[in-house]
């Protein structure tokens, strides 16, 4: 096989998963149940829209950004930004996202608003390219590093199994509100990443835990501090070579939106949109099983929208 007609069928079969992919997220929105009046949403799921967009009429549909956020708090938002790729690869949280949840904090009145991650790619280039810090800044918020263990603080986690302390970073035991606002993808040691894995990006010796079980101490971590509100961003989703991916192959475009305050529920739905069983992935059936949340998404009360 020549070297063109190599590259025309990997062309062609990513475009074929891509469309495989693309179908099991509409089944995905269609199974859903509908928001049912009177009753507390449990998962705002969109799509069709631009990631901004989304998350308006997402917040709204959980009561605005003020049922989260009051005048004069501190707000700490970690995004994934692990790694040096542009936007279009996918391998970070959309930077019009971020911004918009930033500038949404700012105008609710929050005294400060903080952007951070534990890179794994070089932390100024990633905040750079990520186009992450620009949104940030435009928006009237704060990149934090997190770069040097001086940043992190040592940290009990009293219900867990076999992970009983970690270094978290101090921007979020002195903020007064955290917003999880990870990006789903394909993860060749977890076979996916969203919420609760997005939060091994909040501490400095996450190491260990890949010789610790990686899975229960994933569980182990997000019965620690539970997000106030967890933001899916799926609008660009990669369905392989996770986490930081090859090319823009690895992408297929969705235009979705996962938020939910139940971190297991969230990585529940965002499962289903990579076309996995939320019970094979290991750390959600076992953060259900220590009743941090919920994966039982038929009987939760799901508000839909689509643009």
């Amino acid at each position: 096989m020549d070297r063109r007609t190599f590259f025309q069928k990997s062309l062609g079969m990513s475009a074929l998963l891509g469309a495989a992919l693309a179908g099991k997220h509409e089944s995905l929105f269609a199974a859903l149940s509908s928001s049912k009046s009177g009753k507390t949403v449990d998962l705002v799921a969109l799509k069709g829209g631009e990631p901004e967009v989304m998350f308006r009429k997402g917040i709204e549909a959980l009561g605005g950004i003020s049922a989260f956020v009051k005048r004069g708090q501190k707000v700490a938002i970690k995004p994934n930004i692990g790694w040096d790729v542009l936007p279009e690869r996918a391998g970070n949280t959309n930077p019009k996202l971020v911004g918009e949840i930033v500038r949404q904090c700012v105008q609710a009145g929050a005294k400060q608003v903080f952007v951070f991650d534990h890179t794994c790619d070089n932390w100024q280039r990633t905040y750079q390219n990520s186009g992450i810090e620009r949104a940030v800044k435009d928006a009237g918020g704060i990149m934090v590093p997190a770069h040097t263990e001086g940043y992190y603080q040592d940290v009990k986690i009293p219900a867990g199994k076999n992970l009983h302390d970690a270094k978290e970073h101090e921007i979020l035991l002195e903020s007064d509100v955290f917003f999880n606002v990870p990006i789903v993808k394909n993860h060749s040691s977890t076979r996916m990443t969203s919420a609760m894995k997005n939060l091994m990006g909040n501490v400095w010796n996450r190491g260990a835990w890949h010789s610790n079980d990686l899975h229960q101490c994933i569980a182990d971590f997000a019965t620690y501090r539970k997000p106030a509100l967890n933001i899916i961003d799926a609008y660009a989703i990669m369905k392989s070579n996770g986490p930081r991916g090859i090319s823009q192959n690895d992408v297929v475009v969705l235009k979705a939106q996962l938020l939910s305050t139940d971190i297991v529920a969230a990585d529940s739905a965002a499962a289903k949109l990579l076309g996995s069983d939320p019970n094979e992935i290991n750390y959600i059936r076992m953060a259900a099983e220590q009743k941090t949340g919920r994966m039982d998404l038929d009987h939760m009360n799901i508000a839909k929208y689509s643009f």
